[in-house]
């Protein structure tokens, strides 16, 4: 079940981290770049983003988070993060196509990841997302952004 999660809760802050913790670790191996942004997330600097969470939940676990900004007519994806027990279940999937539903109104959605990062580069693929540029984040690391121009 996909649910609006509240930041001003503090407990629901702690199980955001503990999954991003979980989650942005695998990508930080298979990119080799440990200075993921949400890697370094504290209640505070999460409770002052303005970016919308929501959550997948299993029974009572968190199994994955999704957050964006609508900036304008673009939808801005910011974190996609499964905690691993729940990987490869289609749950990113599910939350990628309920945001795009949810804003519907926009005209793209874009999205980054590392370029490495083989998983997340083919689920975007497969949402019919198209690389648009890679940036480089030092020098032998890069991220990837994705676009979808809607219709």
């Amino acid at each position: 079940m996909i649910e609006k999660l509240d930041l001003k809760d503090v407990q629901t802050v702690k199980y955001i981290i503990e999954l991003q913790k979980i989650s942005y670790k695998i990508e930080a191996e298979i990119i080799g770049f440990d200075d993921i942004p949400p890697l370094k997330d504290t209640i505070e600097r999460l409770q002052g983003c303005d970016e919308i969470f929501y959550g997948y939940k299993i029974g009572d676990s968190l199994a994955g988070i999704i957050s964006y900004k609508v900036i304008e007519d673009a939808l801005d994806i910011h974190r996609i993060a499964i905690h691993p027990s729940f990987f490869r279940k289609g749950i990113a999937n599910k939350m990628i196509n309920f945001v795009e539903e949810l804003e519907s109104n926009v005209k793209k959605v874009i999205v980054c990841t590392g370029k490495e990062n083989l998983p997340a580069v083919n689920l975007y693929l497969k949402n019919g997302y198209k690389k648009k540029k890679d940036i480089q984040i030092r020098s032998d690391v890069y991220i990837t952004e994705f676009e979808k121009i809607r219709i």
